[in-house]
């Protein structure tokens, strides 16, 4: 009867042995399970972190770089309206001062000349001249001395036919005088041809042409890259 008893204890202490160890063997790898999952999941999170910062800073990149050339092109937009409003303030400068000329002592004999070379530059038999109303007196003035230039000059460079006899005539139309600062017109050909020899065309001209000039004048010389020597 002792001898079952103590199997029977033997049999319970073993029983319990096995149980302490199987609890033992389940809570240490439930806890190495929980750190694994518990890594990973912080490793996870540091990487949707990290991926976010660079999102976050590739887009705030992006973000600098279009403001960056929002205001560069802003800078030459403004830049640009700058020069364009002071070419234009020039010209409006020189059409001022060129209104003054035909108040000046020598219009009458520039007057002359622009009669010469557009009588030289249209070669026509028949030429009608406009000029405004206040200078139609010049222009009957000037005209005589200004056509026997004209056929001096034709016949010494051997025009012997076309041109070198023309009858010249002044219109009863004149040019308006708003918007013209003096000089004529020289039409022939019933008006099919038109030489505009006024003293507001000869600026535009001489504006244009003169154009690169006057911009590194104003503004230097343009180098490669874009940079402006000022």
């Amino acid at each position: 009867m002792a001898d079952t008893s103590k199997q029977i204890k033997q049999m319970v202490n073993f029983i319990m042995q096995e149980a302490h160890e199987k609890v033992n063997e389940i809570r240490i790898k439930t806890e190495h399970d929980f750190n694994l999952e518990k890594q990973l999941l912080v490793h996870n999170g540091k990487l949707k972190i990290q991926e976010e910062y660079a999102q976050k800073a590739k887009e705030l990149e992006v973000s600098q770089r279009v403001e960056r050339s929002s205001a560069i092109g802003n800078a030459r937009v403004k830049k640009m309206k700058s020069r364009d409003d002071l070419l234009v303030k020039l010209r409006e400068d020189c059409s001022a001062k060129l209104a003054q000329v035909s108040k000046s002592g020598t219009y009458s004999k520039l007057m002359h000349s622009l009669i010469v070379q557009g009588l030289i530059k249209i070669e026509e038999q028949t030429v009608e001249i406009q000029c405004r109303a206040e200078d139609k007196a010049i222009v009957n003035k000037v005209l005589p001395d200004a056509v026997n230039e004209y056929k001096n000059l034709m016949s010494a460079a051997g025009h012997t036919v076309r041109g070198v006899n023309p009858q010249v005539t002044v219109s009863n139309t004149p040019i308006p005088t708003k918007g013209c600062c003096g000089g004529v017109i020289l039409t022939a050909c019933n008006n099919r041809i038109v030489l505009n020899q006024t003293l507001d065309e000869r600026l535009a001209i001489a504006y244009s042409d003169l154009m690169p000039e006057v911009r590194a004048g104003l503004f230097g010389k343009t180098h490669p890259g874009n940079k402006v020597s000022n």
